[in-house]
C-alpha cells in the first residue's frame, strides 16, 4: 500500500504529531499542500488531508489545495483534524463536500484535542496543554491500523 498524508499544522504542532503517528502505520511521508506533486496522487492508494480547526473550519491551505486538485475518482481518502472544542469530526464538513467533489471516496475520519491560543484564548494560556497527549497519538495510530487494513484487505470504503 502507498499513502501520502497532506497536512497543514500552524501554531503549535498539533496536527503534525498527529499526522507522524499516522505515517507510522502507515508508512506515508508528511506533506504541506505545497510540496505535493498533483500529478503523483494517482499512484497512491489512500491519501490523508489533515488541518487545525481553525473558526470552526480547516485551515484556508488544505481547502484550497483540494479545491485546484483534478478530479481523483474512486480514489481512498480520510480527512483528521484537531481542534481546541467541540465535537469530534464536525468540522470536517467543509473538507469532505469538496473532496466528494472531486471523486474521492472517503475511508474514514480522525480528530482529537489539540493545545489551543488562537484568539482570546492567548489571554487565558490556551486550553488544551498538552495535546495531543500519549492517549490520543495512540488512538491516531489505531485508526491508521484500521485504515490500511480496510485499503490492503480490498474492503469496501465506508
Amino acid at each position: 500500500m502507498k499513502a501520502i498524508i497532506i497536512c497543514v499544522s500552524v501554531h503549535h504542532g498539533n496536527t503534525k504529531k498527529v499526522a507522524r503517528a499516522m505515517a507510522e502505520v502507515l508508512g506515508a511521508e508528511v506533506l504541506g499542500p505545497e510540496e505535493v506533486e498533483v500529478e503523483r496522487l494517482q499512484d497512491y492508494d489512500l491519501i490523508g488531508f489533515g488541518s487545525g480547526i481553525y473558526f470552526e473550519r480547516p485551515h484556508r491551505r488544505v481547502l484550497s489545495f483540494v479545491e485546484k486538485l483534478p478530479a481523483l475518482e474512486g480514489k481512498g481518502a480520510f480527512i483528521f483534524s484537531t481542534r481546541g472544542a467541540g465535537p469530534a469530526g464536525l468540522y470536517h464538513r467543509p473538507l469532505r463536500k469538496k473532496l466528494l467533489e472531486k471523486g474521492f471516496r472517503i475511508v474514514g475520519e480522525f480528530s482529537c484535542k489539540g493545545f489551543d491560543t488562537v484568539g482570546p484564548l492567548k489571554l487565558f494560556g490556551g486550553i488544551n496543554k498538552g495535546r495531543p497527549n500519549e492517549e490520543d497519538l495512540r488512538r491516531a495510530r489505531e485508526f491508521a491500523e484500521g485504515l490500511k487494513a480496510q485499503v490492503e484487505g480490498g474492503m469496501n470504503y465506508a
